[in-house]
C-alpha cells in the first residue's frame, strides 16, 4: 500500500488548489534550441488512471488500485462532494499539451512580450469530483531568421532566448521575413476526474 503519485496529484486538483504550472512527463532541461511542428500540436498524456476499491468514510480516505497496485488518498474538508464517490468509480488524471503558431505580418516594433492565464473548473457539490486547471501563456517574438530550404524558422521570445521552429506547411514561409513577429500560444493543461464506469 502507499501514499504515492495519485495521491498526490489528487491533492493538487481537489484540495482547492488555485494554480499549477504543469509540465509534461519529457519537457525538462532542453539546453539547446527546441524544434516544434507549427501550427498547432497537441498531445494527451494519461498519468493515472484506475479504480475506487475502497472508502473509509470516518477517516475520508479512499483507496484507488490499478495495474502497479494499489495507493490511499485521504479527503481533505475542501472536497464537499466526497459523499458521491462510490466503491466501483473510475479515476482519471490526464496532462494536455497544445502549442499554435501564428505568423503576424507586421514589421517588428521591439517588443516582445509575454501574458499567462490561468483558469479553474471545478464539478458542483452534487455531482462526482472533477477539476480541470488550464494555462495558457502568449509569446509575441521577433522572427530571426528564416530557412525555407529545410522550412525552418527562428525566432527570438522576451527572454532573448533563440528557438528555432519546424513548419509543416511551407507555404507559410513564402512572404515571412526577418524582423517580422510570430505569436506563439502554448495550452496546457491538468483534468482529474472520478466517474461511474459505463455498463
Amino acid at each position: 500500500m502507499k501514499f504515492a503519485p495519485i495521491a498526490m496529484m489528487l491533492a493538487v486538483f481537489f484540495a482547492g488548489t488555485t494554480a499549477v504550472n504543469a509540465q509534461s512527463p519529457s519537457a525538462t532541461g532542453a539546453a539547446k534550441p527546441v524544434v516544434i511542428d507549427a501550427a498547432v500540436t497537441d498531445n494527451v498524456y494519461q498519468l493515472y488512471e484506475g479504480e475506487v476499491v475502497k472508502i473509509d468514510k470516518k477517516t475520508r480516505t479512499i483507496t484507488f488500485k490499478n495495474k502497479e497496485g494499489e495507493s490511499k488518498f485521504v479527503a481533505g474538508p475542501d472536497i464537499k462532494n466526497f459523499d458521491q464517490i462510490k466503491k466501483g468509480d473510475r479515476v482519471n488524471v490526464n496532462y494536455e499539451l497544445a502549442v499554435a503558431i501564428e505568423l503576424i505580418k507586421t514589421k517588428s516594433d521591439g517588443i516582445r512580450s509575454k501574458t499567462e492565464t490561468n483558469t479553474v473548473t471545478k464539478s458542483k457539490s452534487t455531482e462526482k469530483p472533477s477539476e480541470t486547471i488550464t494555462n495558457k501563456t502568449t509569446i509575441i517574438a521577433d522572427i530571426v531568421e528564416v530557412n525555407r530550404e529545410k522550412k525552418l524558422v527562428s525566432v527570438k521570445g522576451p527572454s532573448g532566448k533563440i528557438t528555432t521552429v519546424t513548419v509543416k506547411n511551407p507555404a507559410l514561409l513564402a512572404d515571412v521575413q526577418v524582423g517580422e513577429q510570430v505569436k506563439v500560444i502554448y495550452f496546457d493543461a491538468m483534468a482529474a476526474s472520478i466517474t461511474t464506469p459505463k455498463k
